[in-house]
């Protein structure tokens, strides 16, 4: 199976940029499944019902979110109503929506998308490695599921990379996201689980992850208010992973990175 799977969907400018590149990526890669993380794409903050139908149309197949997941207060009715829409698992219980989907690609193949949030300087949630377990046992990679892409919205590259240790051998893909800048450590793990500590964002890079720098450097230089932090609005990197995987087990047989356009290298996998 071929998966792909961009990362944070930033304001106007990386929205329109990942809606403009998600078909075009789809047929030049034969994507199977397509999931975007989409929590910054609502003017850098949230993300609204629009915007989702606006990548349902554009071939995103799942959507996932993390800590600005609620910033558009709209979400908190919609997000019940949309089960492609995930945001963290290890929320509380009782938080609306859901962050494990399962659906089956147009060959018939079954496959499992989860969302999870780490915890060093991030919200005190639950603990994202022992609810991984739990789903695993529900969600069994070559068994029940034929492919399983988990999105980890974490901080810190440590807790990123523990995280995919953990989980090697039993997920196609696990991901980073949340940090916007993408690391050059695409990799299989030994147990053959592709992971990247963090894929990047689809958004200006002339920038501070994805914001106006202006503002960002003031506020460093003065530790005073900088006022309201503001989307970089300049051309736009589409940052993303494409992996291919092993019918037999879903275990993955290969990992690239992609980048398109704006001021970043770009690399694109061969078809």
């Amino acid at each position: 199976m071929r998966l792909l799977h961009l990362g944070d969907v930033l304001g106007q400018t990386g929205r329109k940029a990942a809606l403009e590149a998600l078909p075009m990526l789809r047929d030049r890669l034969s994507v199977d499944v397509a999931v975007v993380n989409v929590e910054n794409a609502a003017h850098g903050f949230g993300v609204t019902a629009k915007i989702c139908k606006e990548f349902y149309a554009a071939g995103a197949d799942v959507l996932t979110t993390g800590n600005h997941v609620w910033d558009q207060r709209e979400i908190i009715a919609y997000i019940d109503e949309d089960e492609k829409l995930l945001r963290p698992w290890n929320f509380p219980d009782g938080t609306p929506g859901n962050g494990d989907y399962v659906f089956k690609t147009r060959s018939g193949k079954k496959v499992c998308v989860i969302n999870m949030m780490g915890r060093l300087f991030m919200d005190p949630l639950s603990c994202p490695f022992q609810g991984a377990d739990k789903l695993f046992s529900k969600h069994k990679l070559g068994k029940n599921v034929d492919a399983i892409i988990l999105d980890f919205h974490a901080e810190t590259t440590s807790e990123k990379m523990a995280f995919g240790h953990h989980c090697d051998g039993r997920a196609s893909l696990v991901l980073g996201t949340h940090t916007h800048v993408p690391t050059a450590d695409a990799q299989i793990l030994p147990n053959g689980t592709a992971y990247q500590t963090d894929v990047g964002m689809c958004g200006d890079f002339d920038s501070v992850i994805g914001m106006k720098k202006e503002n960002s450097v003031r506020k460093f230089l003065t530790k005073m208010p900088a006022g309201r932090f503001e989307p970089a609005e300049g051309p736009a990197t589409v940052c993303g992973v494409f992996v291919e995987t092993d019918d037999k087990t879903g275990l993955a047989k290969r990992i690239e990175s992609v980048r398109i356009g704006g001021r970043l290298k770009g690399s694109w996998p061969s078809a």
